[in-house]
């Protein structure tokens, strides 16, 4: 395999710029990805209505955007990823009219072409790629409404030593080895199972959230082998304070 340097944080839209073209036959051959992914948009669906406008943070190749389009009901869904490769592999898919598709990094949002609020904030394997989770949350909450949803997708493995054992196993007996047979090139994910190993805990992510100013957090893990590995966590912006009568 191949023994070059895996990307740092601050490189990782290169990195998925280079991936791009052979994403979306690597992640299908994780026969629950997209199940998981639409298990975690219907926690979006539970909450919103009809017509929501809906932020699809790191949307990658439109997989997530997917999952949101067939858990929600009309939805208005802006999506957004840093890597331009990523989002020219979405752009060549059908998508309804309600989809955009936007090259930009959550980070710097708002732009003229992107701004809030937002109903709702769907970001799938996004917060442990970022080079700051603590001014991404920040911003994101800016984006939400008051009383908005943020529903955060990723591998958060629990403090637990067998669900790090099992990502590891699997990191380097399935998916590296796959990376390598589809694109000779294990950088990526070399560094996606790194990245999981040192991201926060649930309980972590948790506190993460509320120091941001989140309430009402929760989190469900997801079943087979990524018990204990993979989990929604969703989280609301508190409502607008009331105004004191003049």
């Amino acid at each position: 395999m191949t023994a070059r340097a895996e990307p740092s944080r601050f490189a990782v839209p290169s990195a998925f710029d280079r991936a791009a073209r052979d994403y979306d036959r690597l992640v299908g051959l994780n026969p629950g990805y997209h199940a998981h992914l639409r298990s975690a948009a219907r926690t979006v669906a539970r909450t919103v209505g009809p017509g929501a406008r809906v932020l699809d943070a790191g949307c990658g190749t439109g997989a997530s955007t997917a999952a949101l389009l067939s858990t929600l009901v009309d939805p208005d869904v802006v999506a957004v990823d840093a890597s331009e490769g990523m989002v020219e592999v979405a752009r060549r898919k059908v998508w309804p009219g309600s989809v955009r598709f936007v090259h930009a990094a959550v980070d710097d949002l708002p732009t003229p072409a992107i701004s809030g609020p937002f109903d709702a904030v769907f970001a799938a394997y996004l917060l442990r790629n970022v080079a700051d989770p603590d001014a991404t949350l920040a911003r994101l909450h800016r984006l939400l409404r008051p009383r908005g949803l943020l529903v955060l997708h990723d591998y958060t493995l629990t403090e637990h030593p067998l669900p790090r054992l099992v990502w590891t196993a699997v990191s380097w007996s399935v998916i590296i080895p796959a990376a390598w047979l589809v694109s000779r090139d294990t950088r990526l994910h070399r560094y996606l199972w790194r990245s999981a190993r040192s991201f926060d805990s649930p309980s972590r992510l948790r506190r993460r959230l509320l120091d941001a100013g989140y309430t009402g957090v929760r989190h469900s893990t997801a079943s087979g082998w990524q018990r204990g590995i993979l989990h929604t966590v969703a989280a609301t912006v508190p409502p607008a304070p009331c105004r004191a009568a003049p």
